[in-house]
């Protein structure tokens, strides 16, 4: 004869699975939100420098006309 269900065995798993999903979630909403807040800084750097650059390229081109 097998054993009875243990109804509250059971529900603690199932409530300790779903908080460590939570948690899993929870790090890597933090993770995703670290990565665009440091290419959100870099970016602007980023763009300075492509517009000066993009300037260099159209005086060189104005002054070989």
């Amino acid at each position: 004869m097998g054993f009875r269900p243990n109804y509250n065995q059971q529900r603690a798993e199932r409530n300790r699975a779903k908080q460590q999903k939570k948690q899993e979630k929870l790090k890597q909403q933090q993770e995703e939100t670290a990565r665009r807040k440091a290419a959100r800084e870099e970016g602007p750097a980023e763009a300075v420098t492509l517009e000066s650059d993009v300037n260099k390229v159209m005086m060189s081109n104005d002054a070989k006309r």
